[in-house]
């Protein structure tokens, strides 16, 4: 890990791995108006996690490839790949 944000970056990531997550959900948890603190938004920028539409449901959150490899970098066990 090289940036200061990775270990909540990565606790998100590992948190969305155990089972996809509502949008809203995810902005409530771990969007924050500080601009230092922005771990939704690198984990996106990132293209660790994406929005998944689900016809007839509300918008979800899943962990990409890139934030399963994410994850087994940094020795926390991919959760169920969506």
């Amino acid at each position: 890990m090289t940036h200061p944000l990775d270990p909540l970056v990565l606790d998100l990531v590992e948190w969305v791995a155990k089972e996809p997550r509502p949008y809203a959900a995810v902005i409530d948890a771990w969007r924050t108006s500080c601009p230092r603190l922005t771990v939704w938004e690198d984990a996106v920028d990132r293209g660790l996690v994406k929005r998944e539409p689900v016809p007839g449901q509300v918008m979800r959150i899943v962990v990409t490839a890139t934030g399963q490899e994410f994850l087994r970098k940094n020795g926390r066990p991919p959760g169920p790949r969506h």
